[in-house]
C-alpha cells in the first residue's frame, strides 16, 4: 500500500513540475510572509473574480515598506503569488511598490498557466489597495481609531 501511495505522489510531483516552475512550487509549498501584522500601517482585503480572497498588511518605515504580510483562502497558486508579491514589495518605497504588477509577479515566478494567471493580478491588486489604505490613513490618521479589522 505504501508503495502505491509513494508512486502516486511521485506522479503528482512530476505533473506539477511539468506545469509550474520550481520557483512557483517553492513559494506555494513554503510561502513567505504569511499571517497578519499587528499595528499595520496599511491593510486590504480583495476578492478576485475566481472567488479567492487575499488580505495584505504593510508596516512602513518612513516611505519604505518595512514588512509586508499576506493571507489567502485560495489555491496554492494564490499563495505563491501572494508570497512573491510580498517579497517584491518588501524594502521598496511605497511609490515603487505601487508599480508592481501582475506581469512582474508572473515573471518572477517563471510564468503560470493561463488559467492561473489571475492569481498574480489578485496579489498585485491587494498590495496596491494596502498601500492606498496607508496613504489614506496618513492623510487622515484619526480614522484608524474607528476601524475594525
Amino acid at each position: 500500500m505504501d508503495d502505491a501511495f509513494d508512486e502516486l505522489q511521485k506522479m503528482i510531483d512530476e505533473d506539477m513540475r511539468r506545469i509550474y516552475s520550481e520557483v512557483t512550487i517553492n513559494h506555494a509549498m513554503n510561502p513567505r510572509n504569511v499571517g497578519s501584522l499587528k499595528d499595520a500601517d496599511g491593510w486590504a482585503r480583495y476578492t478576485g473574480p475566481c472567488g479567492d480572497t487575499m488580505s495584505m498588511w504593510i508596516k512602513m518605515s518612513g516611505d519604505i515598506l518595512k514588512e509586508v504580510r499576506f493571507s489567502t483562502d485560495g489555491c496554492g497558486t494564490s499563495a505563491a503569488c501572494g508570497s512573491m508579491t510580498t517579497e517584491l514589495a518588501k524594502g521598496r518605497k511605497w511609490s515603487e511598490a505601487l508599480e508592481i504588477s501582475d506581469v512582474d509577479v508572473l515573471r518572477e515566478l517563471g510564468g503560470l498557466p493561463e488559467d492561473d494567471q489571475h492569481c498574480a493580478l489578485l496579489a498585485a491588486t491587494t498590495l496596491k489597495l494596502a498601500i492606498s489604505d496607508h496613504l489614506n490613513r496618513r492623510r487622515e490618521p484619526w480614522k484608524k481609531y474607528y476601524e475594525r479589522r
